[in-house]
């Protein structure tokens, strides 16, 4: 496809610093390039405690570990998601409790959240679709109210905000995601953030396979040992050298991918005005950190769609299916009617958008668009 839905950026830095990663002996987790990806996060954005992991998926189940969840225990979480963001509690036997998606965005609805809590609710998972920002003060003051956690599925959301506050530091953990369909990549890989300085000390050990690994290698104790149930979340420093060489290009990828976004919806606007399709909308307490563009058309249509803008080699593409109704999870769902959600499942499409898309190129596939709905007589 000359237009495929995305195609990876490199700054051309990357192979230098796998080069100096390689050369330095030291490519297993926690290098030299790990710790400034750490810092990164935690000087930019004022993260408390940022730590690397081999994907957002793992990123999720650390924080599930840490938050001890077990059998017996209910999590809220998005029907309209990806699966990793159920798995990292079904992996520790709690029972998921799906929310819909407001109707106007597929972030969770926060009306109909606070009717979903019981007695056994442990926690929260939110989901900031797109890099748009649930909201999160009506989020949090649900949460306060009954006590539980909230998690931040932020693996849309690098440098986004809600009121000028960067996603990822509400929740008592956050987990971002450096895929390489995310603003930022590293082929595969994620983030935990620890806002919660308390599960700081716990979260190292976990992350290293149960042990004190950490604190021997900052000459805490006199070895490690296991002392603690883990799993192996680091990944080699490689991977964060990668991942460094597009951090240091943040702004510059950043202004790119909005000007993108902010072309589709200029071009697209005039015929979602004549009703064919609606255009993402952004609340006011929210920012667009162009991560994704996507448009609601109805959903007999939206295959046709596809099937029109493949001939043109342009390669748009659907999203999420609704997880309440998957075959895994249907049989254990409670059975309500998710309507929202449904519709977002049916008729979201999302379209190319990658760095290295140009003005001419959004021109061009806005154009195949309105052939579909407008065909030349």
């Amino acid at each position: 496809m000359k237009y495929p839905f995305n195609k990876p950026f490199l700054t051309g830095k990357e192979i230098d610093y796998i080069v100096e990663s390689v050369n330095s002996g030291k490519i297993s987790g926690d290098g030299k390039f790990t710790k400034l990806c750490h810092s990164f996060f935690e000087n930019r954005f004022g993260f408390k405690k940022a730590m690397l992991t081999t994907s957002c998926s793992d990123a999720l189940e650390l924080a599930a570990l840490l938050l001890d969840i077990k059998p017996g225990d209910e999590v809220i979480v998005p029907s309209f998601t990806f699966v990793s963001t159920a798995n990292a509690f079904v992996l520790r036997g709690a029972k998921i409790v799906f929310a819909d998606s407001g109707e106007l965005d597929p972030n969770i609805d926060v009306s109909k959240l606070e009717s979903l809590i019981t007695p056994k609710t442990k926690a929260i998972a939110v989901v900031h679709y797109a890099g748009i920002a649930c909201d999160m003060d009506a989020v949090l003051e649900i949460a306060r109210r009954h006590n539980i956690h909230v998690i931040e599925d932020a693996a849309h959301s690098v440098d986004s905000y809600y009121k000028g506050r960067r996603l990822g530091s509400f929740g008592t953990f956050s987990a971002f995601s450096f895929h390489e369909t995310k603003n930022v990549i590293s082929g595969e890989g994620g983030m935990i953030i620890i806002n919660d300085e308390s599960y700081v000390n716990r979260a190292e050990i976990i992350r290293e396979k149960g042990t004190n690994r950490s604190a021997f290698f900052r000459g805490e104790v006199d070895k490690y040992n296991w002392v603690d149930i883990g799993s192996s979340f680091l990944p080699s420093d490689i991977i964060a050298a990668i991942l460094y060489a597009q951090l240091e290009n943040l702004d510059k990828i950043q202004k790119q991918r909005i000007s993108l976004w902010n072309a589709y919806h200029k071009s697209l606007k005039p015929l979602a005005d004549k009703g064919y399709f609606s255009l993402p909308v952004i609340p006011d307490y929210a920012t667009n950190n162009g991560h994704m563009f996507y448009i609601l058309c109805d959903a007999n249509k939206r295959q046709a769609l596809i099937n029109h803008m493949k001939k043109s080699d342009i390669l748009p593409t659907f999203h999420y299916l609704s997880l309440h109704r998957s075959p895994f999870y249907r049989e254990l769902h409670d059975g309500r009617e998710l309507r929202n959600t449904d519709n977002f499942s049916e008729t979201l499409l999302r379209l190319p958008l990658y760095y290295e898309l140009s003005q001419g190129d959004v021109e061009f596939i806005t154009e195949k668009i309105a052939e579909f709905f407008e065909p030349k007589q």
